[in-house]
């Protein structure tokens, strides 16, 4: 032994004999727990998942996403179930296209792995509303997410919904479907100190509801370290492996939801992202100290496609994670997880079987040993020291263990992987330019209508909500008044404070002025000097969300849109939040739906011009490029708003808004191939600032 090495105290901890099984009546596989692991067809198993979210890529790119998340060593995939994509409006349903949860679950059965289905749901996923419909605001009486009737029979209404079209379906693995785990609410734990005495019951109430709808897999609440029995507590974040106190019974197992592979870019939240060296780290360390479960969230993130966003978030959703946003395999992190799961499950038969020894091997190294009567031995190696190598005796041989680094021995002898060195070869993303639109002659244009307080019909003595007003039906709400301005003077300045996300101001059909908050800071003031008529003026306040709130209690009391409008000139200062003003709900080509292509002629467009003014729809026709390809549609040139190709949107985008090192937070948008046709495609562009198309190009994304 070298100098200043110790072998000190060694612990045993046993395996907990006690299985849960989850009752069905229906032919297929069991699938049950005990304090070890979930145990499916009477086999514990060791199992890697991936969140994978259905409608956040396309039908077509879901046996290829699944597929390679196979090849990547995943046994389960993992979805969030979305209840306002579903649900749009009370009653309606749908699930078609991108909502086909049915036709995603049965493509995971066909590639041979298991499925996760989170139900929620309340799903939060930086989804729009966290997923809720927000027709649900106006149920009387409702109070989101706490012991609330209204919210409860919804809320069972829905999950009882999902659960009898899976089971029609013969989709749980009780009936020998791939779905083997149930998700009921979501992070609750975060917010149910503020719903006081209606939380608990609330918590109790939601998993005797789910165990109540016969599933025959068992049901877990993620980040609720007081699940009731027999829901199972489980961890989300980066750090499980350090954070996680474990499990609320030693009956029930270690599970690991969500693994954050990297962060979302939301806008005015510094873009991050996290190496594929921390992921291995924590996820060996939570397997060392008794993980059976680890779910990679995400691992391939996609596309917010349309409206879906929450607030301030990117289009681009998890573009870093081991699979792209087009699906591209990000290496080196998926190779390096791959090859994690390989050494993991070389030692199964210890892990699962075993017994389970700790062993100190200095101030910040452990050493977690799986051993079985056999003699066959697993060890996980284990340095937390994040500043320094560290030299370590085990078993009388001494192993050199890296900054922040698991060392994993199948036989508790050799070395098969340690997290901190990477054996795989970095890949690139390679953006080629494809079809240009930099020529005046191919754009139409049409300038929306700035309506005044005499176009509107609906009308108040008051600023109302925003979001209570648009019912989500559109980004925009514009507040319209009339203004007396009795004064030699023509100069003055509008003050509007707003509660978000952007505002456009406009006085006599003139923009003079835009503001916005971000992620970290929703809340803003546009103060700008204004020129007024001696008369009659109008003022035209655009308010703009993009996306709604995600997360908190109380979702249902948020505020959004303008909370005080004043103007200063020489002679007084008028606050007009109680003036007399006019409402209406989105933009004149979003009613027409003039990004159809049968709707498109409900305006008359016109060629366009280089004033690149305000509110402007821009339109192009262009035939498809190569076949099998991956797009992207290069929108640098362009400030804010949402795009469309074939009636389809792309998303909302936001160039004009930079980082702190003043590049944009995303600049291409995928699209699809199932989006484009092979002649005559339709690009339809809404730009609420004053970006030209003709930077605009259609690029071809691949990796290098």
């Amino acid at each position: 032994m070298e100098k200043g090495m110790l072998v000190l105290g060694l612990v045993a901890v046993m395996v907990v004999g006690v299985v849960v099984v989850v009752e069905s009546s229906v032919e297929g596989e069991e699938v049950s727990y005990d304090g070890r692991s979930l145990i499916i067809n009477g086999q514990r198993k060791l199992l890697f998942s991936a969140s994978i979210h259905y409608p956040r890529s396309t039908p077509e790119m879901w046996g290829s996403l699944i597929g390679k998340a196979k090849e990547g060593g995943i046994d389960v995939i993992q979805t969030y179930v979305f209840w306002n994509l579903h649900e749009p409006e009370k009653g309606q349903y749908d699930f078609s296209g991108r909502a086909d949860i049915v036709r995603f679950i049965k493509e995971i059965q066909a590639h041979g792995l298991y499925a996760s289905l989170r139900i929620g749901p309340f799903i939060e996923a930086e989804w729009n509303y966290g997923g809720l419909p927000f027709w649900l605001h106006d149920v009387p009486g409702i109070v989101y997410r706490c012991d609330s009737e209204p919210f409860k029979v919804h809320m069972q209404n829905f999950t009882t919904k999902i659960v009898n079209m899976m089971k029609s379906e013969n989709l749980y693995a009780s009936q020998g479907g791939p779905i083997i785990l149930s998700q009921i609410e979501n992070e609750y734990e975060m917010v149910e100190h503020a719903f006081h005495e209606k939380g608990p019951p609330y918590v109790r109430w939601a998993a005797q509801m789910a165990v109540a709808l016969q599933t025959g897999v068992p049901w877990m609440m993620c980040k609720q370290y007081d699940a009731p029995d027999p829901v199972i507590n489980t961890c989300n974040g980066m750090k499980c492996g350090v954070s996680f106190p474990g499990p609320n019974s030693p009956n029930k197992p270690w599970l690991w939801t969500e693994n954050w592979t990297t962060w979302y870019r939301a806008y005015g939240k510094e873009p991050e992202t996290r190496s594929a060296q921390d992921i291995a780290f924590q996820v060996a360390l939570f397997v060392a100290r008794n993980g059976t479960f680890v779910n990679y969230y995400m691992y391939h993130g996609g596309t917010n496609f349309g409206r879906t966003t929450s607030a301030f978030t990117t289009t681009s959703y998890y573009d870093d994670a081991p699979l792209d946003e087009y699906g591209f395999i990000r290496l080196p992190k998926l190779g390096h997880l791959k090859q994690l799961h390989e050494a993991i499950k070389s030692c199964s038969n210890p892990i699962l079987f075993g017994t389970q020894f700790t062993l100190s091997l200095g101030q910040q190294q452990m050493g977690y040993i799986y051993k079985r009567n056999s003699g066959e031995c697993a060890a996980f190696l284990v340095n937390q020291d994040d500043t320094k190598s560290v030299t370590v005796i085990f078993h009388n041989s001494s192993y050199e263990l890296g900054p922040s680094s698991v060392s994993i021995l199948p036989d508790c002898k050799n070395v098969v992987f340690n997290t901190a060195k990477v054996n795989v070869k970095n890949n690139t993303r390679l953006i080629t330019t494809g079809k240009k639109f930099n020529e005046s002659e191919m754009w139409q244009e049409f300038k929306d209508i700035i309506p005044t307080f005499a176009d509107t019909s609906m009308r108040s003595k008051t600023l109302l909500e925003h979001m209570n007003t648009t019912k989500d039906m559109s980004d925009y709400l514009w507040y319209t008044f009339s203004y007396q301005h009795e004064s030699s003077n023509s100069k003055a300045v509008l003050s509007v404070r707003s509660a978000g996300h952007v505002l456009h101001a406009f006085v006599n059909g003139a923009l003079i002025g835009s503001g916005n908050g971000n992620h970290e800071k929703v809340n803003f003031t546009l103060d700008n000097t204004i020129t007024l008529n001696n008369g009659s003026n109008n003022i035209s306040l655009l308010s703009v969300t993009v996306g709604l709130p995600d997360s908190g209690a109380f979702l249902e009391r948020k505020a959004l849109g303008l909370r005080r409008v004043r103007i200063h000139d020489i002679q007084n200062s008028k606050d007009l939040s109680n003036h007399r003003w006019g409402y209406q709900v989105g933009l004149l080509g979003e009613k027409l739906q003039i990004y159809l292509d049968h709707s498109s002629s409900n305006v008359q467009w016109r060629n366009f011009t280089s004033s690149n003014n305000p509110l402007t729809w821009y339109k192009i026709r262009f035939d498809a490029l190569i076949k099998n390809e991956s797009f992207g549609l290069n929108l640098g040139s362009m400030g804010k708003g949402e795009v469309w190709i074939n009636g389809q949107s792309i998303g909302r985008y936001w160039a004009s808004f930079l980082t702190s090192q003043g590049s944009p937070y995303q600049t291409w948008y995928h699209v699809p191939m199932s989006f484009l046709k092979p002649k005559d495609n339709l690009l339809v562009i809404l730009e609420e600032q004053n970006g030209s198309p003709l930077g605009i190009s259609l690029d071809i994304i691949s990796t290098i």
